[in-house]
């Protein structure tokens, strides 16, 4: 059963901005040309809500990732009311097919209205339920697998999802820094066992011989695994 989402951003006195604020609003007065209506909404409702999105800056990273291997097909574990489905959804063009996967009903909802305004709900399969019930229902590989679920789950979605994302292809997953519960000693974890969890995760896929892999830390960390060509 998946837990209750909760933001990543919860106050805690000891955590670590992985960048730091001024750095990050300089980056962001370099993409406004990306702004758009409903990306304002979005972030607007995520502000309101203190919903977990991955906001402006990762977003732009993630239509430059999947532009640069020329993704056509990506699986969202976890995708909210639609805002990194934009993005990808922007990358892999008319013929492209994001899927996408939620718990909640309500946000496939606000996914339809969003996207649907902004021309891209066209592109995209949206399922309600458990994410990776769903992907073990999706046949096929993937150009990139993204994980955003409850950080728990990271280990299990990266064991089922590896090995069916094609060779040069991608695997993003947010969060991976959770504000610095990963670098220090005491922490105060939003779930007991998720900072553990990701720190598991993600020394699974560095040790993964078959991926290459890096953080970003912008914003709360997000890693990117490319596995390797045959």
């Amino acid at each position: 059963m998946m837990a209750k989402m909760q933001s990543p951003t919860i106050e805690n006195p000891n955590v670590l901005l992985p960048v730091n604020p001024a750095i990050e609003q300089y980056m962001r007065s370099l993409v406004k040309k990306t702004d758009h209506p409903v990306l304002v909404e979005m972030e607007a409702l995520a502000k309101q809500k203190n919903f977990p999105i991955v906001d402006r800056l990762v977003g732009t990273s993630l239509e430059v990732l999947a532009k640069m291997i020329n993704a056509k097909r990506v699986f969202e574990f976890g995708s909210g009311y639609g805002y990194s489905a934009y993005w990808f959804a922007r990358a892999v063009g008319a013929e492209g097919r994001v899927v996408c996967a939620d718990g909640n009903a309500a946000n496939k909802v606000k996914a339809e209205q969003y996207l649907s305004s902004a021309g891209l709900w066209d592109r995209i399969d949206f399922h309600v339920g458990y994410a990776q019930e769903i992907f073990s229902q999706t046949e096929g590989v993937f150009d990139i697998c993204y994980n955003d679920v409850d950080k728990g789950e990271y280990p299990n979605v990266w064991q089922m999802a590896k090995n069916r994302i094609r060779p040069g292809g991608l695997y993003i997953a947010d969060n991976v820094l959770w504000h610095g519960r990963v670098a220090i000693e005491n922490f105060t974890d939003i779930v007991s066992g998720w900072t553990e969890a990701i720190l598991t995760h993600n020394e699974l896929i560095f040790n993964d011989p078959e991926f290459d892999a890096f953080i970003n830390p912008t914003r709360d960390g997000v890693i990117v695994a490319r596995r390797k060509m045959a």
